[in-house]
């Protein structure tokens, strides 16, 4: 595979798609909806998406973090990219997230670009800058509401220029869903993040705490279908067929798997995020 593509982290995209594709489902129904925006909004998501995936890849290999790895390769600790290279790349994918989200400012609200920036600077100091928050067992929060709250709510806004209410239920869904991928991710590195002081929640957690929250994570995602089905889209209730494209990943996590064993479940927990939101989306436009 291309290098560049390893970096990119392909198996975490679904992260960047979901809330989008959820989002905007909101606005089936609603009158001077505009579609057009839809695109634009999938563009800023994918690009931050891919811009943190290459920022994490710098910071953490100059930092030596990943010299010791058992998931993917990276680019920088792997000797795939110099990290020059690797810097510019996730400043590229951050300026067309900017460039890409000014035509919606432009469009819509100036407020957006305050979003925007807040957006690249989260995602920047995740694992860059001197004190990154991302070594402190704060990512999931980071995750939860850029790539759940943020991302959804500011695909329905920039649609139908309003936030009902489901979209915010709908942000923490997919907020849950894009977290558990960091968990399992962090569940595998463990015994390396300890040792180079890299204080995830993971390692906070501890190993059998962290399979708990993996599990709640994708189980919270499923509860809140109820409260949106309530919110007057009932058909939502699809994506709980998606429980069982859940379960093979959850077996694995609960029989204690580790190191290697983890990279399967983390392109599950992937798929379960895209079945998901292809589900849950499909109920919302049937609905709408």
């Amino acid at each position: 595979m291309n290098r560049w593509l390893i970096g990119a982290r392909l198996r975490t995209l679904p992260a960047a798609v979901v809330p989008v594709a959820l989002g905007s489902a909101v606005g089936v129904g609603e009158s001077g909806a505009r579609w057009w925006t839809v695109p634009f909004a999938g563009v800023v998501s994918l690009s931050l998406q891919v811009g943190v995936n290459y920022a994490n890849d710098y910071s953490d290999g100059v930092r030596g973090t990943d010299d010791i790895r058992v998931g993917p390769p990276r680019l920088v600790a792997g000797g795939l990219a110099v990290a020059s290279a690797v810097k510019r790349a996730a400043m590229l994918s951050f300026g067309v997230a900017a460039a890409t989200g000014l035509v919606l400012a432009v469009t819509t609200t100036w407020w957006l670009l305050v979003v925007g920036v807040a957006s690249v600077l989260a995602a920047w100091f995740y694992t860059g800058g001197p004190n990154p928050y991302g070594y402190l067992g704060l990512g999931e929060v980071f995750v939860f509401v850029f790539f759940g709250l943020v991302a959804t709510a500011g695909t329905t806004y920039v649609v139908i220029e309003r936030l009902p209410a489901i979209t915010f239920v709908l942000g923490c869904a997919a907020g849950s869903l894009a977290c558990s991928l960091l968990v399992i991710n962090n569940l595998r590195d463990i015994p390396t993040d300890r040792e180079v002081g890299k204080r995830t929640l993971a390692v906070r957690f501890g190993d059998l705490l962290t399979r708990r929250f993996y599990v709640a994570q994708i189980v919270a995602a499923f509860v809140l279908l109820v409260p949106v089905a309530l919110l007057g889209r009932p058909l939502a209730l699809l994506g709980l067929l998606s429980i069982a494209a859940s379960l093979p990943p959850i077996r694995v996590v609960l029989r204690g798997a580790v190191g290697k064993e983890l990279i399967a479940v983390l392109a599950g927990t992937g798929r379960v995020q895209l079945v998901f939101g292809v589900l849950v989306t499909a109920g919302l436009v049937l609905s709408g």
